[in-house]
């Protein structure tokens, strides 16, 4: 597939429009996503207009990628809950005398 018949995609960060490759399958998710970047990067703007694009951009890339973070070790600390429970109740039926 050449460049010109690859499938695209517009979306706008910061009032700029940009055509991404992307199969019409990812499209939504391609587009929820460049939503909550662009929300991202107007925060980071409206707290200070004075900075550049690149740097808004790679502001809002590091906050989203700690929420991501953050997000992974609450999953993983539930996981692990759920693992130490599910032991304790396969232990707990173990231990029960059976009839």
């Amino acid at each position: 597939m050449t460049d010109a018949t690859r499938p695209t995609t517009d979306i706008t960060l910061l009032g700029r429009s940009y055509v991404i490759a992307c199969p019409p399958d990812e499209q939504e998710k391609l587009e929820r996503a460049a939503r909550y970047l662009d929300r991202a990067m107007s925060g980071i703007h409206a707290q200070n207009n004075l900075l550049g694009t690149e740097r808004i951009a790679i502001m809002a890339a590091l906050n989203i990628a700690h929420e991501l973070l953050e997000t992974l070790d609450t999953q993983r600390a539930g996981e692990q809950s759920l693992d130490a429970l599910s032991a304790r109740l396969e232990q707990a039926l173990a231990d029960t005398p059976r009839r």
